[in-house]
């Protein structure tokens, strides 16, 4: 292999761009929801990389194997690992797999299988360096090598287009299947730990909801962040995530507004709080009375919350709180992952 297996290829990056551009010059993709991950091959030995150049064969050992298994003996490949459940992804089942108890992943292999995705060849069956070309002729020797070495694996090439039409297809209809779409330049090499060869536009949606509680600053002197609430059909209020980007000048302002609101319980179903994978300990919060509502930009939603942080867009004092309930979070008529990789 003219690039040995423990190269730290860097991951090309994207710049995030608020709409899709257009044009001759641009391939279209997916931006799939999963973890980003580079495969490397030579003989028997296959090792996979996150974007942060971190292992994690140990956590996919089924995607191993299934590398392992293709015809071809050496490549290094640039794509997504995911997780379905049924015919949707599930980012809550992916993060279940990065765990340090092996028989806990052995199991989750075996229950809930993951998927390698590909969208780059970066070196090829002969051991070529493919990232010195054009992403034009890196696609052409990606499909040749899907034809023929995946066609019988559960590797799976991601779909691509130049049809405007079938990318506004995508991004509209996959819902939770994918994280926006995806534009790279069909002239430029791959531009390894660079920003220059593309873009992507996240799926951005919004929703109303109702502020039933809050956490300080580090200061302890105004809002660190608003704490969000959507009603069930149960009619009770759901912690389903929070918004903290304010000025610094407005924390102090927002915190005096909320105060009189202090009441418990805040949340009357699912509430804030307790420790996480992420993080033993939680800043202690204070519930309000289910009065105030606002709009906010999100992103992607795992397990009926929203998984980032959201942006608030504006207060909706024209909006009663039980009017924000679960159904703002469901995406109707979304197309299944299978449709979308099935699509020709």
């Amino acid at each position: 292999m003219s690039l040995p297996i423990d190269l730290a290829f860097e991951p090309m990056e994207l710049v995030q761009v608020a709409e899709i551009p257009s044009g001759q010059q641009w391939q279209y993709e997916p931006k799939w929801d999963g973890f980003r991950c580079m495969a490397f091959r030579d003989g028997d030995d296959v090792h996979l990389q996150s974007k942060a150049g971190q292992p994690l064969a140990r956590y996919f050992p089924e995607i191993v194997e299934q590398l392992r298994a293709l015809d071809a003996k050496r490549f290094v490949l640039d794509g997504e690992l995911m997780v379905q459940i049924g015919e949707e992804l599930s980012f809550d089942a992916l993060l279940q797999r990065i765990h340090p108890a092996a028989s806990r992943v052995a199991r989750l292999a075996k229950e809930t299988p993951a998927r390698y995705i590909v969208f780059d060849l970066l070196v090829d069956a002969d051991g070529k360096n493919l990232t010195v070309m054009p992403l034009e002729a890196r696609r052409k020797a990606l499909d040749r090598f899907a034809k023929r070495y995946l066609t019988e694996s559960e590797v799976a090439l991601s779909p691509c287009t130049s049809d405007r039409a079938k990318v506004d297809t995508w991004y509209e209809r996959v819902g939770n299947a994918l994280d926006g779409v995806i534009a790279k330049r069909r002239d430029l090499p791959y531009a390894s730990g660079s920003r220059e060869g593309g873009v992507k536009v996240k799926h951005l949606r919004t929703a109303d909801c109702v502020i039933g509680g809050y956490r300080l600053n580090k200061q302890r002197n105004g809002v660190g962040s608003l704490l969000l609430g959507l009603y069930d059909d149960e009619g009770k209020l759901n912690h389903v995530g929070f918004t903290s980007g304010f000025r610094e000048n407005e924390r102090g302002p927002l915190l005096k507004k909320i105060r009189p609101l202090e009441k418990p319980p805040g949340f009357t179903g699912s509430a804030p709080g307790g420790p996480s994978r992420w993080k033993q300990t939680e800043d202690p919060w204070f519930p309000l009375e289910p009065k105030l509502v606002v709009e906010v930009r999100f992103d992607q939603v795992t397990g009926d919350r929203f998984r980032h942080g959201t942006k608030i867009l504006r207060w909706r004092p024209d909006k009663k709180p039980r009017q924000c309930t679960m159904d703002q979070l469901r995406i109707a008529e979304a197309a299944s992952t299978l449709e979308l990789l099935n699509a020709k």
